[in-house]
Order: structure tokens, then sequence, then C-alpha cells
């Protein structure tokens, strides 16, 4: 089959909502004929909220010297993982603002810590901090990732990317790091033997044509790295922000998704965000394109500083691809499967 190009996958953003649906979810189905839809059990740990980017769109973040900034302790982070690990966690999900004093060393002693107690995958570190980190540790960023991966950093989670198309990102994020700098990160990771996600958030104010060079960025460096385990899109949250923009609504969100998966034909995963849709949505999703449900999100506090909270745990997580009509299976980062629960019998 013909791979779709960036005009015809524009095309596609006009194309009937249930058609493309149906098209993405018949192309989610060719690569996973076995219909298993999957959930990774995780915690977010925001290290810190003290932020020297400043992006618009955020509302967690705070400058230097807010009152209510905070720095976690090791320990403070250390009990987190055990309450996570002790609830069947497999993975750590750790990122934080850019703070001006935490440097290589800070997180290199922070990592052999983790590692020495918990047996967990540390899926942490934006490409936005790697590069911060690399700034003000007077290093380079293949230095700072190999470092960084030998005290116990496994993979990078894709946050940060936004929208790669510097435009875009001057407007809602001057301070970030560029497009460029983003791929660059996630190609070097590729290179030290490191694994990533990519995301996209959109809903800021970029044009169809900006989400569409996102993705055949995403396409082309995961053609030439296979770095990419799944791909993330989700909508920006305008609570509490100072970026004035509408909510973006759910045909968007699952037109975009279904886009997504029809363009992205070398990630084999694409993941639903119930934390920003919510479970009715994120169902429909699963058929639309998505065979990943994501984290049961043990805690998530950015998108909870937007006003947007949706809560599930395990079970419900279970039970909610279950009633879609799917098995349900715990997967581990690297999409490995622990184990998997049937679905329902049919009624009638």
């Amino acid at each position: 089959m013909n791979r779709i190009s960036t005009d015809e996958a524009l095309q596609l953003f006009d194309a009937p909502l249930p058609r493309l649906l149906w098209s993405a979810g018949k192309a989610c189905d060719e690569k996973h004929p076995e219909r298993v839809r999957t959930y990774v059990i995780d915690r977010n740990i925001n290290y810190t909220n003290i932020c020297v980017s400043g992006c618009k769109f955020c509302a967690f973040y705070r400058e230097p010297g807010s009152e209510t900034g905070y720095v976690l302790t090791t320990q403070e982070i250390h009990k987190k993982i055990r309450e996570a690990v002790d609830l069947g966690a497999t993975q750590i999900l750790m990122q934080g603002g850019l703070h001006p004093d935490l440097d290589v060393t800070w997180f290199e002693k922070l990592f052999v810590s983790i590692k020495n107690r918990f047996d967990v995958q540390m899926h942490s570190l934006s490409a936005p901090e790697i590069v911060h980190i690399a700034k003000i540790s007077g290093l380079d960023v293949r230095t700072t990732l190999i470092r960084l991966h030998n005290a116990g950093l496994d993979s990078l989670p894709g946050g940060g990317a936004e929208i790669l198309v510097d435009n875009v990102r001057t407007h809602v994020s001057p301070k970030k790091c560029s497009a460029s700098q983003w791929i660059d990160v996630m190609r070097t990771a590729a290179s030290l033997g490191m694994r990533a996600t990519a995301t996209m958030v959109f809903g800021m104010g970029e044009t169809l044509a900006d989400r569409v060079s996102h993705i055949e960025a995403i396409r082309r460096l995961q053609d030439e790295t296979n770095v990419f385990t799944a791909f993330i899109p989700w909508p920006f949250q305008p609570g509490n922000s100072e970026l004035d923009r509408p909510s973006t609504g759910a045909h968007d969100y699952l037109r975009t998704l279904a886009v997504s998966r029809l363009f992205l034909d070398n990630i084999d995963n694409i993941q639903a965000s119930w934390v920003t849709q919510g479970a009715e949505i994120a169902q429909i999703a699963l058929s639309s394109g998505a065979n990943d449900i994501g984290s049961t999100m043990i805690e998530e506090n950015v998108v909870a500083a937007a006003g947007v909270s949706h809560k599930m745990d395990e079970s419900q997580l279970i039970d909610l691809i279950r009633s879609a009509g799917y098995a349900a299976a715990q997967r581990t980062t690297l999409y490995n499967l622990i184990g998997q629960k049937k679905p329902r019998a049919s009624r009638g």
C-alpha cells in the first residue's frame, strides 16, 4: 500500500468523520489483529514545578523564587516510587520544569539512587529538559544523554514536542528548545540504543498544515532511527494558562488521532488520552486508531493544573477496554505484555 502523502493527510481532516474513524480503526486492526488493547501502570512524578521556560500553555510551572515553587527531595521521590511499585507500577515517568540549578550531576545521583532500590523503567526527562540540563552543565546533548543513560535513564517520553514547527513554538513556548533540537535529542537517544515516545499537543492556534508538518517530521525521524515506540496526540487544555484559546472538542481530537494513525505507518502504537478526554471519548478512540489507553496515572499534576481531572484506577481501565470489546493487557514501557484479561462475553 502506498504511503499517505502530506497533501493527502491534510485532505483527511476534511473527510467525513465516521468514514475517517472507520479507516483508522481498520489500519489499527491490521497492525494489531489480536484485538488487544493495552495499558501501563506508572506514576508521573513532577520533581519540580520551577521553570524558566514560561510556556503560555502551561498552568503548572512557577517562576524561580515563587512561594509555591518546589523541588522534591530524593526521599520524597523514593516514597512516591515505593507507593507506585506497591500498586504494580513498572514505569516511572519523571518530568519537571526547566530548573535553573539542577544540573546533570543532580540527576545522575537521583537515578543511581532509584535504580539501587527499585526495578522500574525510568521513562523520564523530555527533550527540552535534556537540552536545558546540557546547557546549564556546560555539556553537549550526546554527553549529557550518555551520562544520564549510564546512571539509569532508560527511555525518553515525548513531552515538549508540542508542535514541531518553529513559528508555532516561538508563539507558545519561545524559551523552549527548537523543533530541530527536539529531533536531535531523539536521534541521539536512538544512537545510544534508547527508545522514546513521540507526542503532539494541538489546539494552540496552529494550522492543520502545522499538525501535518509535525507528524511528517515524526514519520521521517522514525524511518531514520526507529526510536519511537508510540505516538500520543492530545489537545491543549486552556484552563489557568496564559494562552487564550477555546477548548478542543472531541471531534477534532478523534479526527487528529485518526489522521495520525493513517499517516504514521511506521509506528506500531497510538495512545488514547483518557486523561484529557475522559473515559467515553477514549473508548471511542480505541476503535478509531488507538491500540493503547495509556497509564493508570497514579499521579498527574500538569493537566490537573489546567482544571481537567479525570481519574481511573487499573480495574476501571480494564473495564473500559473490555466494554469496548477488546482484551485488556498490561504492558511495559516497550510494549511487552505482562498479563491479559479476556473481553466480556456478548449478551443476547
